[in-house]
């Protein structure tokens, strides 16, 4: 399906409730604005295959543009505003976009790119700004009437820049009718039971790539999306009772902020609606996980995968139960645990997690794509893991992560895991840094609950509290306290950010 059929058959409903600026779209209006935006970016000189890039915040206008690129065959690209603006030109540059989208909020940013937008066509939503046309008056502009033959376009994502500088994934573009099915929506559908009736809670930001594919298919399925500019977890329970969500799309920073509500503010809300709980982009702690099937039954589903699409694995609240800390199995594509010398390691060993899966390319940077691949073809996001007797798969830590304490091998991960459901921690990062005794150790950087004091007391119950539960070695031996951890909103960690502080 796509919105111009829901725009048919539901011209009324809502498509769209954003909750923050308090704007409902009908499916009516977003297939005209996207029709309208399509054709504001033929008028630019557009042609399939070209690119179209957007700087937005969960805004409405963002799901009319990204409508309007797909059913005009073109790839869209929505960058991080969070990104540094060295990051941002470098997108820009590197995607060949030629029209730009950004909002009156993130005006701040204009100047920082003057130089990398002079040769763009930039329109600015909710305002205008030197070389910015407002982008209402534009599309008012155009007409409502689509073109001849509308073929589909695809999003160009960039990696959030965890590790290193962002890379983008393209994907070929076919030429397919605007409405024809995809494998993935019709995957994740009908595992998700995603139809007319979904209402979808997302306060993730839409840059990412499961928000914005997963808001986008509830359009194919004449679903609703609910969302909300930035995430406050009370606020989001209070949604769910007002809209009676069926499906919530929650990482695990998400949970644990939810978890540690009072318990008199959980049971004030109604949340019996919910069907799914939807989560991937991070690894869910056993604690966090138990605690939320504990509280809403057995409705969690978890994906690992990347933004790459080599290989996913899945998992349900049942299975997990059977096998907690997994993250599932392969879907679409085999798992294999290989070690350092390429050999494929049996179960229970930890070694990198490669896919045996679909091909891909990071745009216009073939050595990360020769590194990522191994000589049989497998291709590695990059983490390590471990598979059980029955296949399920099981997340290590990132290989660039890895901490080597005496020679062993230290997965920061598990303290860092074990920190955050702490009562007193909000937050929390672990990573290495040199010993001259024993070559690296652990070190936590901590963001505590409101109303806790820090100071060296806080600091040594917090070590002592992991070495109760771990060995000395996988232990953090120094420790110390921050008020914001540095995390991009979908509660991927910026690492190297932090170890480049003390390193």
């Amino acid at each position: 399906m796509h919105p111009r059929h829901w725009a048919q058959i539901h011209p009324d409903k809502p498509a769209v409730i954003a909750v923050t600026v308090g704007e409902s779209i009908s499916y009516k209006e977003l297939n005209e604005r996207s029709i309208q935006c399509a054709n504001l970016m033929r008028q630019m000189g557009l042609q399939p295959g070209d690119h179209v890039a957007v700087i937005l915040e969960n805004h409405p206008r963002f799901f009319e543009i990204s409508w309007a690129a797909q059913r005009s065959g073109l790839y869209f690209t929505a960058i991080a505003w969070r990104f540094k603006p060295e990051e941002i030109a470098y997108i820009l540059e590197h995607s060949g976009a030629k029209v730009l989208f950004t909002s009156n909020n993130q005006q701040a940013l204009c100047p920082e790119l003057e130089h990398h937008t002079r040769d763009l066509s930039c329109f600015m939503v909710d305002g205008e700004s030197p070389g910015y046309t407002n982008y209402e008056q534009a599309i008012a502009e155009q007409p409502i009437i689509p073109t001849a033959r509308e073929t589909r376009g695809v999003d160009m994502l960039y990696s959030s820049g965890s590790t290193g500088k962002p890379k983008a994934i393209k994907i070929p573009i076919e030429s397919a009718a605007i409405d024809e099915p995809t494998a993935l929506y019709a995957f994740f559908g009908e595992r998700y039971q995603w139809n007319e009736q979904t209402r979808y809670l997302i306060s993730a930001p839409l840059y990412h790539s499961g928000p914005l594919r997963f808001s986008m298919a509830q359009h194919y399925f004449g679903g609703t999306v609910v969302m909300t500019e930035k995430f406050d977890a009370e606020q989001n329970l209070a949604l769910i009772q007002q809209h009676q969500i069926s499906h919530a799309h929650w990482v695990p920073t998400m949970m644990v902020r939810i978890l540690k509500l009072p318990a008199e503010v959980r049971k004030a809300y109604d949340v019996s609606s919910l069907r799914f709980v939807m989560s991937g982009a991070a690894p869910i702690s056993v604690q966090t996980k138990q605690a939320m099937i504990d509280w809403l039954g057995p409705i969690l589903e978890e994906a690992y995968a990347g933004t790459e699409g080599n290989g996913s694995t899945m998992i349900n609240s049942r299975e997990w139960l059977q096998h907690p800390g997994s993250v599932g199995k392969a879907v679409g594509c085999t798992v294999h645990i290989v070690d350092d010398d390429g050999h494929e390691l049996p179960a229970g060993e930890i070694g990198t997690i490669y896919f045996d899966g679909p091909e891909f390319e990071y745009y216009k940077d073939p050595v990360k794509t020769r590194e990522a691949y191994n000589d049989r073809g497998w291709s590695t996001l990059g983490d390590i893991g471990y598979l059980d007797e029955e296949g399920y798969l099981y997340l290590t830590d990132r290989k660039n992560d890895v901490v080597i304490v005496n020679g062993v091998n230290v997965y920061p991960l598990e303290a860092e895991q074990l920190l955050i459901n702490h009562p007193q921690v909000t937050d929390a990062a672990v990573f290495g840094l040199p010993d001259e005794d024993s070559g690296e150790r652990l070190h936590a950087v901590v963001q505590i609950a409101g109303g806790v004091q820090p100071g060296d007391a806080l600091s040594a119950k917090l070590i002592e509290y992991c070495r109760a539960e771990l060995t000395p070695i996988r232990s953090p031996r120094s420790l110390d306290f921050r008020e914001q951890i540095p995390r991009h909103e979908t509660g991927k960690l910026y690492k190297r950010l932090l170890k480049a502080e003390y390193v």
